[in-house]
């Protein structure tokens, strides 16, 4: 309902949002069955898999994009807990990068999209916050878009560090073209 309202009020409403979420990046993710599915005849055997898992040694990424771009993309450092004042310093960087990049969307009272995790729903930063209904990641841009989109090409790949896979998802990120993310704000 808080969105129908807004598109009422808000001519251009794509815009004016920031969407943000954070996520887990491996430096090895099995691949997936899709991915790993081979052409057999009926009378080939069935192919041995081992089963795989994630690598324990991880990446954890803070993303914030809009539809003209990845707005700031904040590593996690190692051993540290995403938690409200984490996440409220985090917070602090990403408005300076938008009031001195993007002065247009600042000045036209950007809006904030997140899920509501703990740390997400303690902000104390004032800020106007599109409400997120609980348990609807489809709504999320981040999950139904941004992170599979990289997560695939990361996917059945063993990096050898973690500052690897880090490079490698940046380089990711950085490939992505403002059409792409505005049609992912469309959907």
């Amino acid at each position: 309902m808080d969105l129908l309202q807004r598109t009422e009020n808000v001519l251009d409403l794509l815009n004016s949002i920031i969407t943000c979420d954070e996520t887990s990046v491996f430096t090895y993710d099995p691949e997936t069955k899709r991915q790993s599915m081979q052409w057999k005849s009926t009378s080939s055997p069935r192919p041995k898999k081992a089963r795989m898992s994630c690598s324990k040694f991880k990446a954890i990424l803070i993303v914030f994009f809009d539809i003209q771009g990845i707005v700031m993309a904040e590593w996690v450092p190692s051993g540290q807990t995403v938690n409200q004042q984490y996440y409220t310093e985090v917070f602090t960087k990403v408005r300076e990068r938008v009031r001195r990049k993007q002065p247009e969307v600042w000045r036209n009272r950007w809006i904030l999209h997140q899920d509501n995790t703990p740390a997400h729903n303690t902000l104390s930063v004032n800020i106007s916050v599109l409400e997120h209904p609980p348990y609807l990641p489809d709504l999320t841009p981040c999950d139904f878009y941004l992170f599979p989109k990289f997560k695939s090409v990361l996917k059945g790949t063993h990096f050898v560090s973690v500052e690897n896979v880090k490079a490698k998802t940046v380089e990711i990120l950085n490939s992505l073209t403002e059409h792409d993310l505005g049609n992912c704000f469309e959907h």
